[in-house]
C-alpha cells in the first residue's frame, strides 16, 4: 500500500532561514500547493492523508471539507507549526473533529519533533507518524528506530519511509533533489521489502516559493511549483501504472491491526 501525506500547515520555514514572510502569504501559499495536491490526487483517483494544524485548517475551511469529501482523510499536525506545548496534543485532535466532524485518529508532530508517546496516548491518537527512522545532520538521529511500523504502549508508530540500504529517506527534499528515476528506485526497493511505502510532502512545495525575501536554500526550493506538479503528476502516473493500491493511514491502521 502506498500512504501518501501532506503536512498542511502555515508556511513559516522562511523564519527558520531569517527570511521574511507575513501571515496571509503562509496561508495562501499553502492553500495554492494544497489546491494543487487535490486536483492531481482526483486526477489520479489516489487517496491520502492530510495532517493539518488548527490555524491552518481555520483559515482554511473550504480545502479541509473538499478534501474530506473526496475521500481523504484529516489527522493532527497540533496547534501551530512553529509552537508548541503538551495541551495541544488532545486540543488539536478534538478541535478538529469539532470543527469538521470526522475522526481524528492520527498525528504528525510539526518537522517530526519528538513527543512523550505516552502524551501521544493520554490525547486519544490510534497511531503516530512523526519519526524518520534515519539520520539527518542538524535534525535528528534515528538510526536504532525501527524502519516499519511498531507498538509502543497503545499507539501504533508508522515511522516515514526509507530504503531498506543505507536508511536513504524517501521524503520530500529526497524527492526534489534526487533523480527521478533513482527515487523510484529507492520507491520500488522500499515496497518490495516492506509492502508499503510512507512518504510525506508540504502544499507549499507545489506553489512559487522562489522568492528572495524568504531566503530559502536551493536544496528546498529545487523543483519546486510547477516542476513539483509535474513531477509529482509523473510518479504517481508511474505508482498506478505499477498497478500498487494508495490507502489511508487509517485504512493502513486498520489493516495491520485485524
Amino acid at each position: 500500500m502506498v500512504l501518501l501525506s501532506f503536512d498542511i500547515e502555515e508556511f513559516d520555514m522562511p523564519f527558520e532561514y531569517h527570511g521574511k514572510i507575513s501571515f496571509e502569504d503562509q496561508i495562501s501559499i499553502s492553500q495554492i500547493g494544497l489546491t494543487r495536491i487535490l486536483d492531481l490526487l482526483k486526477k489520479h483517483n489516489a487517496k491520502a492523508t492530510f495532517f493539518s494544524t488548527v490555524i491552518f485548517a481555520e483559515n482554511s475551511k473550504n480545502l479541509i471539507e473538499r478534501l474530506l469529501n473526496e475521500g481523504h482523510e484529516l489527522a493532527s499536525h497540533t496547534w501551530f507549526h512553529s509552537e508548541f506545548e503538551v495541551k495541544h496534543l488532545r486540543e488539536s485532535r478534538e478541535k478538529l473533529e469539532e470543527l469538521f466532524s470526522t475522526n481524528v485518529m492520527g498525528l504528525r508532530m510539526p518537522r517530526m519533533m519528538p513527543v512523550d508517546e505516552n502524551e501521544v496516548e493520554k490525547a486519544g491518537y490510534l497511531y503516530n507518524s512523526s519519526v524518520n527512522p534515519t539520520f539527518l545532520p542538524g535534525r535528528y538521529n534515528n538510526l536504532k528506530v525501527s524502519r516499519t511500523y511498531f507498538k509502543e504502549g497503545n499507539v501504533t508508530q508508522i515511522p516515514a519511509s526509507v530504503s531498506p540500504n543505507f536508511r536513504i529517506p524517501l521524503f520530500w527534499l529526497s524527492f526534489h533533489n534526487f533523480p527521478l528515476s533513482f527515487y523510484k528506485k529507492l520507491a520500488s526497493d522500499t515496497l518490495k521489502k516492506d509492502n508499503y511505502l510512507n512518504i510525506y510532502f508540504h502544499p507549499w512545495e507545489f506553489a512559487e516559493i522562489k522568492n528572495p525575501e524568504f531566503k530559502l536554500p536551493g536544496f528546498t526550493v529545487q523543483n519546486s511549483g510547477k516542476e513539483m506538479v509535474e513531477r509529482f503528476d509523473q510518479f504517481v502516473g508511474w505508482l498506478k501504472s505499477k498497478d500498487y493500491q494508495f490507502g489511508t493511514f487509517q485504512e493502513f491502521y486498520k489493516k495491520i491491526e485485524s
